[in-house]
């Protein structure tokens, strides 16, 4: 019998170097159409691989590019520099867009998320049409969330990671609020109520009587929430 401690039996295969690594986390980013999560890319990778610190290497090198590595919320993507967004306007001009009713519900379920379609019609103060939430759902900026246990369990709404994407931004934390799109001019001094409340500001529901298919959106929210 042999009095030779038991050693770790050493792998036969050995993991790519770390600069290979970051190579390969790329090019998944860069081919692919939708975010990726650092799990998805370490199932595609060589066993040892380490996709979440590669992916801290390709961060750092995309720093001050004309392109960058972004969270979307629990992935990433490979996105223009924001300030070179003005670069790609010839090719967005043709996008589809929203109606205001599409743009009141979209906001009132980002900010109130999960609202539930009862609780969407409150804040606007008129029915909302199964047109409106079928078009949202069509372009894949909100998805079923879970049902209220409340009597009944309504189904609620949350908005995607495409919508995420689509607005550069990581979490819905990062929505701007009411005195910010205030100064930006993106509302008017006096918005709809409890349309776009922002972190602890509400609003009191004085108005509601426009109808489903009113007039047409300010610019300023058109180019908010419009697609």
């Amino acid at each position: 019998m042999s009095d030779t401690p038991d050693t770790p039996e050493e792998s036969l295969f050995h993991a790519p170097p770390l600069a290979e690594q970051e190579r390969m986390v790329e090019a998944m980013l860069f081919a692919s159409a939708d975010p990726l999560t650092t799990r998805e890319m370490q199932g595609r990778m060589p066993h040892g691989c380490d996709a979440a610190e590669a992916m801290v290497l390709l961060r750092k090198r995309y720093e001050g590019r004309g392109v960058q590595v972004v969270r979307v919320g629990d992935a990433w993507a490979i996105r223009t520099a924001p300030d070179l967004g003005f670069l790609m306007s010839r090719e967005t001009s043709e996008q589809r867009k929203l109606s205001r009713a599409a743009i009141e519900t979209l906001a009132i379920i980002a900010y109130h998320q999960p609202a539930t379609r009862a609780e969407i019609e409150e804040v606007r103060g008129v029915s909302v049409s199964r047109g409106t939430i079928d078009q949202l759902m069509e372009m894949e900026w909100i998805r079923f969330g879970r049902r209220k246990m409340t009597p009944g369990r309504p189904v609620t709404y949350v908005v995607t990671e495409a919508f995420l994407d689509h607005f550069g931004l990581e979490t819905t934390r990062d929505l701007p609020g009411l005195k910010e799109l205030r100064d930006a001019g993106l509302l008017e001094n006096r918005p709809p109520p409890g349309a776009f409340p922002g972190p602890g500001e509400g609003g009191d529901d004085d108005d509601g009587d426009e109808a489903e298919n009113g007039p047409e959106p300010e610019k300023g929210q058109e180019d908010m929430f419009g697609a």
